[in-house]
């Protein structure tokens, strides 16, 4: 069987034009259905694939979209990549996705030959590193529409779709305070990251409502993992004045801090309480279940998707979109009942 099959092959068995079998194989409505069946039945047994390449450069699209995160392997970003896809693909497009691992050079190397190979649009949270804005800079000179997500960069022609990260840090602090926590030691992530950065305005601004701003210099910045949180735990542990509540800026952070407080004898949540932020699955699942801010990644990624789907339909309109999703408190075990510690 000859292979790379193309419409002239197919047109040339069938003794009709080339045309028609380009206009059966796109359901064009001109075409009767005894001649699509023929087609698309010969088609079949010749084993034919479109070529897509060529299909690009005829339409201009790609039909392909970059999608870009810091880690494939955490909860939160596959559960806006599930939602991107289902997104995009209902809309016939593809999706590319490619991971960081916090690296600003690897960002860059993706984001460049994303560009190169001419995909329609990226949507990216950006590594934690990420300083230079010069790829962004290319796509937008090759007309490719950008849309952040979670983690973001103020670049002018760009769309970025967040959550409100200060009202979360700040329902997150407001709890531990209703709840009878006085003393609250903020455990943030990079604070380079504007994500952190509103994260911990929003604590700040609670303390302050409550005249709790002696405690406002309680902040502790580290790395988003479970090590991270264990060595943080024993520095805290340390201090003179022992806090009785962790604001924490991540669940990777509040699971390690919790394991390193249980270890050494401390009761949770009598002793210290602990809320974390994103709101994994297993912060629900664990015997002492933990508090946390939910970011409705599900909803951020239909949402991502849809902006940038609207961009890609109106390419000579100057969209700029800056859409804020509401977080979201989940109150559990590790800061509530305080008479009942685990």
């Amino acid at each position: 069987m000859k292979e790379n099959v193309t419409i002239y092959d197919i047109a040339k068995l069938l003794k009709i034009t080339a045309a028609t079998v380009s206009r059966a194989l796109n359901n064009n409505p001109n075409i009767s259905q005894k001649t699509k069946k023929l087609v698309l039945e010969t088609a079949k047994e010749l084993n034919y694939q479109k070529n897509n390449f060529a299909l690009a450069l005829k339409s201009g699209q790609s039909k392909n979209i970059g999608l870009i995160v810091p880690y494939i392997n955490r909860n939160f970003f596959s559960t806006i990549i599930r939602g991107v896809e289902e997104e995009l693909y209902p809309q016939g497009y593809q999706t590319i996705i490619c991971q960081t691992n916090e690296d600003e050079k690897k960002e860059k190397l993706i984001f460049e030959s994303l560009i190169n190979n001419n995909v329609d649009g990226i949507l990216i949270s950006v590594s934690r590193d990420t300083e230079n804005l010069e790829h962004f800079t290319k796509a937008k000179e090759r007309n490719i529409p950008v849309v952040f997500f979670d983690r973001k960069k103020e670049l002018i022609g760009t769309s970025s779709v967040t959550i409100n990260d200060f009202q979360g840090g700040y329902n997150a602090t407001q709890h531990l305070i209703d709840e009878g926590y006085k003393s609250i030691v903020h455990v943030s992530g990079d604070l380079k990251l504007e994500i952190y950065k509103q994260r911990n305005k929003g604590y700040l601004t609670a303390l302050k409502e409550n005249n709790l701003e002696k405690f406002s210099k309680n902040i502790s910045e580290t790395t988003s993992n479970i090590e991270a949180g264990k060595a943080v735990a024993k520095k805290i542990l340390k201090r003179k004045i022992r806090p009785d509540a962790i604001f924490c800026s991540g669940d990777y952070i509040a699971l390690g801090i919790i394991q390193e407080l249980k270890k050494q004898g401390i009761k949770i949540p009598d002793e210290i309480g602990i809320i974390g932020f994103g709101n994994e699955p297993f912060t629900e699942l664990l015997e002492l279940s933990i508090s946390s801010i939910d970011q409705s990644p599900y909803e951020m990624g239909k949402v991502t998707a849809k902006v940038l789907l609207e961009q890609i339909s109106n390419p000579n309109a100057r969209i700029e979109k800056k859409v804020v999703l509401d977080s979201k408190l989940i109150a559990r075990m590790s800061t509530i009942n305080r008479n009942n510690p685990i």
